[in-house]
């Protein structure tokens, strides 16, 4: 067969719409499977007292189950130190991530999510400030009957529990060992923390999920229950302490996963 310059460029022009084609589908296929992957990092948040070794249980499922997981070690000392440390972390991401906070990493979240990298925001037993509000605001009128936190006077401006109640507010439901070591390994949590207010809380452009811990002493149920109600977020109740992302890892990387997935249905 003669292949002149007139057959050759009708064969090419014939040729470039199938080309181009198959690159459509190849994209819409590529965009689907992106899609159904869903969010893959998450970052993992402590509260006051504690540091980050407590999410080894959630870290381990999530892992197994092909997240990437980051724990952020922030230092307790004030809120803008914490929140730095989380974008830092949020910084060396390659795309989407869930901020996770437990306690008062639940304040951290809600400053730290305004951030572009963050798709959604996980709430485990954890304060959700609206603007203007701090933990020592969030504590300051704590409901008739509700438990009193066994906290000791403030030491050069940090905060520490009484070890020999910790584990009844704080660990009821963790084995005694474990919950003697979290009470001898105190983080000292800084007032400058406690005292930090939000300035724009996340969960008001960012979709949100909460875990409540029923027999929590340290945050009340109800006051959980409210906070999550005010952030509109996706609620599940689970019986158990504060430490309930130590005693019960399954229920927490399950709201994780559910909140990773959540956001990749929504976006499709």
């Amino acid at each position: 067969m003669r292949f002149t310059e007139r057959t050759v460029r009708r064969t090419f022009l014939g040729v470039v719409p199938i080309i181009m084609m198959v690159l459509g589908y190849g994209e819409v296929f590529m965009s689907q499977a992106r899609a159904v992957e869903g969010v893959k990092n998450v970052l993992l948040i402590h509260g006051g007292f504690v540091d980050g070794s407590g999410w080894q249980g959630v870290y381990d499922l999530l892992k197994k189950d092909g997240y990437n997981v980051s724990i952020v070690q922030n230092p307790t000392t004030s809120l803008a130190d914490d929140v730095a440390v989380t974008k830092r972390m949020l910084a060396t991401q390659d795309g989407p991530a869930i901020l996770v906070g437990h306690s008062y990493g639940g304040v951290v979240v809600t400053e730290a999510g305004n951030d572009p990298k963050v798709a959604g925001l996980v709430y485990i037993a954890a304060f959700a400030p609206d603007k203007g509000e701090s933990v020592s605001a969030l504590i300051k009128n704590p409901p008739p009957g509700a438990a009193v936190p066994p906290i000791l006077p403030p030491q050069d401006g940090y905060l520490f529990l009484d070890r020999s109640k910790f584990r009844a507010s704080f660990a009821a439901d963790v084995s005694a060992e474990a919950a003697a070591f979290m009470a001898d390994s105190q983080v000292p949590w800084g007032l400058d923390a406690l005292n930090g207010a939000v300035t724009d809380p996340a969960w008001k452009t960012k979709p949100s999920w909460y875990l409540v811990s029923t027999d929590d002493k340290m945050i009340p149920p109800d006051a959980q229950r409210a906070m999550s109600k005010r952030a509109g977020s996706t609620v599940v109740e689970v019986k158990g302490s504060h430490s309930v992302y130590v005693s019960q890892p399954k229920a927490v990387a399950a709201i994780i996963a559910k909140a990773a997935n959540g956001v990749a249905l929504a976006t499709r």
